[in-house]
């Protein structure tokens, strides 16, 4: 396995992690969003994850990468409140909220943080290994 393969599989993972925390973005800033119609409630996004061959199948390359291969939405049933005052009530008066827990959502986004922090290290780590290995010869 080339030395520099280890960049390529932690610069896929870098990316994942990446989406994973868009998403989890994107989740906590419309867990508070309404509307007064059950099928256009926003819902939960998550990122699913494949390894995948970072070799191309050649024998002898190995390693392993990983990639996001969809976006699924959530299939919680939306929160119904009665808010007959809310401008975007339905005719019966309720309102319709995503059912997300900022809490679930916080651990993670705190597990993504981590794991690209992790990857981050693991690239700088093999970068003065490399480094040192080219010193050698000096």
């Amino acid at each position: 396995m080339s030395s520099f393969k280890v960049f390529h599989i932690a610069g896929s993972a870098l990316s994942a992690q990446s989406v994973r925390m868009n998403t989890v973005a994107s989740n906590l800033a419309n867990a508070n969003t309404v509307t007064g119609d059950k099928t256009q409630v926003f819902r939960a996004r998550y990122p699913v994850f494949q390894t995948v061959d970072a070799g191309g199948g050649r024998s002898g390359e190995g390693g392993a990468a990983v990639r996001v291969t969809d976006i699924i939405e959530s299939d919680k049933a939306p929160l119904a409140r009665y808010e007959p005052g809310n401008p975007a009530a339905d005719k019966d008066g309720y309102v319709y909220a995503p059912d997300i827990n900022a809490v679930e959502q916080m651990v993670d986004m705190i597990a993504a943080s981590r794991s690209y922090q992790n990857n981050i290290e693991l690239m700088n780590t093999s970068k003065e290994m490399l480094l040192a290995t080219l010193r050698l010869g000096q």
